[in-house]
């Protein structure tokens, strides 16, 4: 073995460690001067050990509002500010301090352009976002501050507002004015909003729906409960004022009921249009998981109105059914909302008997209940030339409506869309008795027994219905 003089070996490991700490200084101190870094820090006037880092997390159907928030602020605070990027790295499961961190450490993380996206905010209207954006500005006290808007890519998935700056409290005034500006200017106050499913993004899509357009004509119902209804849902929100003032109570609750294919849901589009600076939000299948975001959001984006269809999914009786976690959401969400909150909600069920007590015969939670039974006569005659729109009828519409005893409104309404296409299919504009004919043999046969159904047209009403009309 040879033999080792320990004090040259001694001193080799001395001076290799002194190299090694030579490097490493000269890398930390390249790195330390990279621009990214650098323009961080240059704006805050401290080094990067120095920063406090302040977060608000959003849902990331929130990105719309937050970046309205960001641009407001900015806007008002430092006009001529440009956004700047990062580039290299992991930057979407990455913290931006993370990101600082690497470029000071391994230059891994270099100053670019910001990463731009777009998100909705309509029915056919998107904007462009900050997917990843850093900016420097000043606090409301003048002090400097970076802002940064991103998106993280976890399961859930998120957007993040983060301010960095030398005073807790500085960056703590950014994000709360941010927080203001976007409440203050959020895209969805006055948008029609569906809560859907999907197994990514923890469940969560929020949908923008065209604002239904219907006239009264259109909503056939009994007597006196369109106006009943509206009176409930649009009367107390036009004296919303007077009724505070008068130390009255804004929420309300209204059910409609009845078999499927009656009108509901026709009568909550109606609403839904009628109340043309709410924000209306639709639960239903699915989507009725959200019912706790929904009525937050109903309640930041007041007035709205909250639409629950087929309530009975969630609200059965309890001393029947095993409980629904859902039906305690329901319920806290209903008492949850303070008496002067604008807020309504209108609730939809084909099985009013199976529907839980507490929810239906409670004061405070459904105001109104209204029963859409299947059209009269005089109804059905009105529904039979509401869906022939402009195009003459030459056919016996008092036949019409007798066959179409005990039949829903919806199956009208397709009755008249088969008797149209007949009748453009043989060139004629208007529509004769031979069209309801054939229109009639083809709905009652037994291959469309299931389309009866779905129409609430049982069959018994077809046993009724003529083969012929004349």
């Amino acid at each position: 073995m040879t033999n080792i003089d320990h004090a040259a070996a001694h001193a080799l490991a001395v001076n290799l460690a002194k190299v090694y700490d030579a490097v490493s200084t000269k890398i930390a101190e390249d790195n330390a001067a990279s621009p990214l870094v650098a323009r961080v820090t240059g704006h805050l006037g401290c080094t990067l050990g120095d920063v406090v880092v302040v977060e608000e997390k959003y849902r990331l159907w929130e990105h719309a509002g937050l970046q309205i928030g960001a641009d407001r602020y900015l806007a008002a605070h430092s006009p001529g500010a440009r956004w700047f990027g990062v580039v290299g790295g992991e930057r979407r499961w990455e913290s931006v301090i993370n990101m600082l961190l690497y470029a000071m450490r391994d230059g891994s993380r270099l100053l670019g352009r910001p990463d731009y996206g777009t998100a909705p905010i309509g029915p056919a209207e998107s904007m462009e976002v900050m997917q990843l954006g850093l900016v420097e500005t000043v606090a409301p006290d003048g002090s400097p501050v970076v802002m940064v808007v991103s998106n993280v890519e976890e399961y859930d998935g998120h957007s993040l507002l983060t301010v960095l700056s030398v005073s807790r409290a500085a960056a703590t005034a950014v994000r709360d004015e941010v927080e203001r500006l976007k409440r203050l200017h959020d895209p969805f106050r006055g948008q029609v909003l569906s809560f859907g499913f999907s197994e990514h993004r923890d469940n969560e899509l929020l949908t923008f729906l065209p604002r239904p357009e219907l006239t009264p004509e259109e909503v056939v119902l009994p007597e006196g409960r369109l106006e009943a209804v509206e009176d409930h849902i649009v009367g107390i929100a036009q004296v919303r004022e007077q009724l505070v003032a008068a130390g009255q109570h804004l929420r309300r609750g209204l059910l409609l009921y009845g078999p499927p294919g009656t009108g509901k849901t026709h009568t909550v589009r109606y609403l839904v249009g009628r109340l043309r600076e709410h924000t209306a939000i639709l639960m239903s299948g699915p989507g009725m998981r959200r019912l706790d975001l929904a009525v937050a959001l109903a309640r930041k984006l007041q007035p709205s109105i909250v639409v629950i269809e087929d309530v009975d999914l969630i609200a059965e009786d309890r001393s029947q059914f095993e409980t629904s976690p859902l039906l305690f959401s329901l319920l806290d969400a209903m008492d949850g909302i303070s008496g002067d909150a604008d807020v309504s909600f209108v609730l939809t069920t084909n099985r009013v008997e199976a529907l839980e007590r507490a929810l239906v015969q409670r004061p405070g939670r459904v105001d109104l209940a209204v029963e859409v039974p299947p059209p009269s006569a005089p109804d059905r005659e009105r529904l039979v030339r509401l869906y022939a729109r402009s195009r003459p009828i030459e056919a016996d519409v008092a036949k019409v409506v007798a066959a179409t005893e005990g039949a829903t409104g919806a199956f009208v309404k397709e009755l008249l869309r088969r008797v149209i296409m007949l009748a453009i299919r043989a060139g004629d504009h208007a529509l004769t008795d031979d069209h309801f004919d054939t229109a009639f043999q083809a709905m009652s046969g037994d291959a469309q027994a299931l389309t009866r159904s779905l129409l609430g047209a049982g069959a018994e009403r077809v046993e009724r219905t003529p083969s012929r009309l004349c």
